[in-house]
């Protein structure tokens, strides 16, 4: 299974459970890839901004908060888009490869680690490049496939599939076919999993994790993993191409 398999991704975002489980191993220090998204963000200045994929709506809330713009959100998970609204953030149940929008309705339009959930990639992509405005701003946030390879090969994991998905690897190749402008920052960090049970803990939060379970040995020693994430930002063209 994939990550952009849609049972897989349906099932992951049911309920809360796993991303709550992921989340709360960072904030140990280094760089908050979101407020990388923030400084790019507050260089354009967006009246209006999409955040698709929105999860439980934190960076949406923040952006709204921070850029005293207004924010739109979407999810397909109903209950991510229940968690988002309790924030106070303007959410709804949207497809990302099918945008309930018109033409150029946005300034900014930001994707944060849920391009490689998207089966359609470039359908999507080319929703998010039409509904901006021309001139306008795309931001995606990814993992490299290289992201916590410490981990996935204690556990015994091949990772090698998440290159067929949008990763930090192709994400400059992928973008270019749809937006102009494309540059990439990476952001590296590391996460320290004290013992087996957080590795435990971390590894059973999905279920293309679960199935490595058993095979986690006792650990000795903390183990260290790399967190390796990009932030892509593109525009679109200055002046709309006629179709």
């Amino acid at each position: 299974m994939r990550s952009d398999d849609p049972t897989y991704v349906r099932e992951q975002y049911a309920v809360e459970d796993g991303l709550a489980a992921r989340a709360s191993i960072y904030g140990g220090g280094g760089t908050d890839v979101r407020d990388v998204v923030l400084e790019e963000l507050a260089r354009v200045r967006p009246e209006r901004l999409l955040e698709v994929g929105c999860g439980w709506g934190e960076l949406a809330e923040r952006i709204a908060d921070e850029l005293e713009c207004r924010v739109v959100a979407l999810d397909q998970s109903e209950r991510m888009v229940e968690l988002s609204r309790e924030r106070g953030v303007d959410a709804h149940v949207a497809d990302v490869q099918a945008l309930p929008f018109g033409d150029d309705e946005f300034d900014a339009v930001v994707a944060a680690w849920m391009l490689y959930h998207v089966p359609a990639l470039d359908r999507a992509l080319s929703e998010c490049a039409r509904v901006l405005r021309a001139g306008g701003t795309f931001i995606a946030v990814t993992n490299a496939a290289a992201d916590f390879s410490e981990l996935w090969d204690l556990v015994g994991r091949d990772t090698s599939s998440r290159l067929l998905t949008f990763r930090a690897e192709n994400g400059e190749e992928t973008l270019s076919r749809h937006f102009d402008h494309v540059s990439k920052h990476d952001v590296l960090g590391e996460v320290v999993f004290n013992d087996s049970d957080a590795v435990r803990r971390y590894v059973g939060s999905s279920s293309l994790g679960r199935q490595y379970l058993d095979g986690i040995p006792e650990l000795t020693e903390p183990l260290v993993a790399r967190k390796r994430v990009t932030v892509f930002v593109a525009t679109t063209r200055s002046e709309r191409v006629p179709g």
